[in-house]
């Protein structure tokens, strides 16, 4: 997942979770962001701010070496509207399915759905899973990906409808206009 100006601006939610220390039970994880979190965030994602982000997950291990993250993340976002510049603020609820596995297995399929490419029909993968990076999941992460893509990028305030002005087109306002003019000038002399 990747998401707006994050090339040069670290992280603003982080919660790693070691992938060695989950129980084979699973883990159960309820996060909140905090107010410099979610004032980085609102930073990142061009937001006026974040008013609340939480995150519900839980991991559970897989057959090799995967896991598998499910959830909820929550936000209150203010934002503008596109259409009378008004601050609003929306509601955010995103559900979260992923599956994690060691980089070397993620590496290895991307390298198989490349060959792929190669003329012959990729093998089926829906989603192929994301790399668990150093041994670590971070939490924080996954919810502020899953924040920023459920942000609506055109927001408008409930009931606002944007109506183009329209102008009747003058007919003596067209290109040829001029030449019609001089012609008109011309049959008068």
């Amino acid at each position: 997942m990747s998401r707006p100006n994050a090339e040069t601006k670290p992280d603003p939610w982080r919660v790693p979770v070691i992938v060695a220390q989950i129980p084979d039970t699973g883990l159960h994880r309820k996060l909140e962001a905090s107010a410099a979190e979610r004032q980085a965030m609102a930073e990142l994602a061009g937001l006026r701010e974040v008013l609340s982000a939480q995150a519900d997950f839980e991991i559970v291990p897989k057959r090799g070496n995967r896991l598998q993250v499910t959830g909820r993340v929550r936000a209150r976002i203010g934002q503008t509207c596109v259409v009378t510049l008004d601050p609003i603020e929306n509601e955010i609820e995103e559900e979260v399915d992923l599956i994690f596995a060691p980089e070397a297995e993620v590496r290895r399929l991307a390298d198989l759905i490349e060959q792929g490419r190669d003329g012959e029909e990729p093998p089926e993968v829906a989603d192929p899973p994301e790399a668990i990076i150093n041994g670590i999941i971070d939490l924080g992460r996954l919810a502020t990906d899953a924040l920023f893509l459920a942000i609506d990028p055109y927001p408008r305030k409930p009931g606002t409808v944007f109506e183009a002005e329209v102008i009747a087109p003058d007919p003596e306002d067209h290109p040829f206009a001029v030449l019609k003019a001089l012609q008109d000038k011309k049959k008068g002399e």
